[in-house]
């Protein structure tokens, strides 16, 4: 198969912030009276947009969060992520492989702008992908709905076909399969099973994707 472009998930894809994201949320949760275990955390949140971590938590709640827990949230995780975040292992091999090919490169992320901008930038990513950054609030809606892998797609006059997507979570596989995308699941967390069900052929080695393009 020759594809025209590949789509990178941002968090747990190119840079190793979901352990510390999830932790800093699920402390988070614990003190407005929502305990859940990391493994719950993940199971739940990851792939949504934060708008939608509110909503959930606040669901499972019953009751409302304060209006300034994203913003007291940004800040830790922030904070932290300026400390201690990491590329994910091997990515940035492959990137400098793709930049050598005429295989398109872009990011397409739930994160907010502001915050893939510190990640990519923390871990020098940024500049593999020229601008060719989305995010979930460019479209209606976020994954797992096809939205923004279309969106990024269509920005770069390439066919959902000749497209391949790396994802990481549950929703994110869903949504690229939606949208009629070959998706690689990169399982650093045990979830093959779900992400083989949801459609992703699963790779535990960012090398394996020059080895299915190349």
């Amino acid at each position: 198969m020759q594809f025209d472009l590949i789509i990178f998930d941002c968090d747990g894809v190119l840079v190793d912030s979901e352990v510390l994201a999830n932790q800093l949320l699920r402390d988070a949760l614990a003190e407005h009276g929502l305990e859940m275990t990391v493994e719950q955390v993940v199971e739940t949140y990851v792939g949504r947009s934060m708008d939608a971590v509110v909503s959930i938590s606040e669901e499972l709640l019953c009751s409302k969060l304060p209006d300034d827990f994203l913003e007291q949230l940004q800040i830790k995780t922030f904070a932290l992520f300026e400390k201690e975040l990491k590329a994910v292992d091997g990515v940035e091999e492959v990137l400098i492989a793709l930049k050598e090919t005429d295989i398109q490169i872009c990011v397409a992320s739930s994160g907010s702008f502001e915050k893939m901008n510190l990640t990519l930038g923390i871990t020098d990513l940024k500049k593999y992908f020229d601008g060719n950054i989305f995010n979930s609030s460019q479209v209606k809606r976020g994954k797992p709905y096809p939205d923004l892998f279309l969106f990024a797609a269509d920005q770069l006059q390439v066919e959902p076909a000749k497209c391949l997507l790396i994802e990481d979570s549950v929703p994110g596989v869903q949504g690229g399969v939606a949208a009629g995308m070959e998706v690689m699941a990169y399982s650093s967390r045990g979830n093959c099973e779900k992400l083989k069900k949801a459609g992703g052929l699963v790779i535990h080695d960012m090398h394996q994707i020059l080895e299915h393009v190349t």
